[in-house]
């Protein structure tokens, strides 16, 4: 049968000094966070999703935030390379595990540079933000990898925030949400709707109508409610403080078999 996997990764000792590009920087209670993490993942397995967890990587600040190590399309893992350098030692525990998971590996090479958080799929169409950590390079390799099996790859720009998917995410029915004054080119999405807060443009699809969400926006989770979703509430506050989101403490894997 299908399964449904998430990749996580312990947040280490060095988290609060984790790259703080966008915001200004806050003192970050590592101990809290690792409470934070353990609910966020307690979270995904109430709903189905079996967690793997990498090794940690304790050397590295901001490992937790396993997704932008490597972007899933069907069985293909491609491994990315971190637009930060001091990120890219990151990524090798996670191939190792999608490896051993029987993903097929592939590998953004220099001089290219790809941040996970980058990429939004929405369907079969993947959209990659070309940003600060992500670039041209980057954004044709992530082609030539993925058009072969079906993608259909947008390239949109990011400007105002560290990633794509720190402006946007996406519904289940592949409406794209996102917080206006952070989306550079909302007209670039056939279907966009605009919430009220900046955390709630993230959103991940746990199953049916359940969206994982951070509890610091309660305005979006109401209104997608009354939408007809199931808003499930986590708390990241430490992890908002490095711009991280609910979509970048896990990668998840869908259909693979077990």
């Amino acid at each position: 049968m299908p399964s449904k996997k998430a990749l996580v990764r312990r947040p280490g000792p060095l988290l609060a000094e984790g790259l703080v590009t966008h915001i200004e920087r806050e003192k970050v209670d590592v101990e809290l966070a690792l409470e934070q993490w353990e609910a966020y993942v307690a979270a995904l397995g109430e709903h189905g999703w079996e967690t793997v967890e990498v090794d940690p990587a304790d050397e590295c600040a901001d490992a937790v935030f396993v997704e932008d190590t490597v972007v899933m399309f069907r069985n293909v893992a491609l491994i990315t390379r971190p637009g930060a350098e001091s990120r890219r030692a990151e990524t090798a525990g996670v191939e190792e595990v999608v490896a051993r998971l029987g993903c097929s590996v592939n590998w953004i090479w220099e001089p290219g540079t790809l941040d996970g958080g980058d990429v939004l799929k929405v369907g079969d169409t993947v959209y990659v933000g070309r940003g600060g950590r992500t670039d041209a390079a980057g954004v044709q390799q992530l082609r030539a990898a993925f058009e072969p099996l079906g993608a259909r790859v947008v390239a949109v720009p990011v400007s105002k925030v560290l990633h794509l998917k720190s402006a946007v995410t996406a519904l289940p029915d592949g409406t794209v949400v996102g917080h206006i004054p952070h989306v550079d080119r909302p007209a670039l999405f056939p279907r966009f709707l605009s919430v009220p807060e900046e955390s709630g443009a993230h959103v991940v699809l746990l199953g049916g109508t359940k969206l994982l969400m951070a509890a610091s926006a309660p305005k979006s989770a109401e209104l997608l409610a009354d939408l007809g979703y199931d808003p499930v509430l986590v708390d990241i506050g430490e992890f908002e403080k490095l711009e991280g989101c609910v979509t970048c403490l896990s990668v998840r894997l869908r259909g693979l078999y077990a």
